[in-house]
């Protein structure tokens, strides 16, 4: 999770082939009238996301029950997170973290994607740092990043569950 440019997908998808399990792209799942929303420069609402969080569930409650997924989600509220892990026995947060200029930075840079860099303060104004989750420094190349993951994953699953 984390805002716009954080570096979710790339990190997801690395880290998704690692492990061995699928990756989805919570990008690939908003309507297309939000993606017009965000096109457009105006930020999505509680009730725009609604639907998309929905099913974001539904596809982790439905991988959960094969051998897990990564889902690559901004997930900026706490109730957005609430949502997303309703029936979900484990999840796992991890929260990638940066500075506004770094991320703003990478925006600049990215080519064909909906949403345009005039955004991110919206995303910063939204987000809500998780209490629960492992914090990840986006500082580093994806590589070292999905190495950090991994690390937080093994050292959870030495403790058991609810650790």
């Amino acid at each position: 999770m984390g805002v716009s440019g954080s570096g979710k997908t790339t990190a997801g998808k690395l880290l998704a082939e690692r492990i061995g399990i699928p990756f989805f792209d919570a990008d690939d799942y908003h309507q297309p009238a939000n993606i017009e929303k965000m096109k457009a420069g105006i930020p999505l609402t509680d009730a725009d996301r609604k639907d998309w969080l929905q099913t974001m569930n539904q596809i982790a409650m439905q991988q959960q029950k094969e051998k897990g997924s990564v889902i690559a989600c901004s997930a900026l509220k706490q109730s957005y997170r609430e949502g997303l892990q309703n029936n979900i026995a484990e999840p796992w947060w991890f929260f990638l973290n940066g500075s506004k200029e770094l991320i703003l930075e990478r925006m600049q840079k990215r080519k064909g994607h909906y949403m345009p860099p005039g955004l991110l303060q919206s995303q910063f104004d939204t987000l809500e740092p998780p209490a629960s989750a492992f914090t990840i420094p986006i500082d580093k190349d994806p590589d070292a990043i999905v190495r950090t993951i991994i690390t937080c994953l093994n050292s959870k699953s030495e403790t058991g569950p609810g650790a």
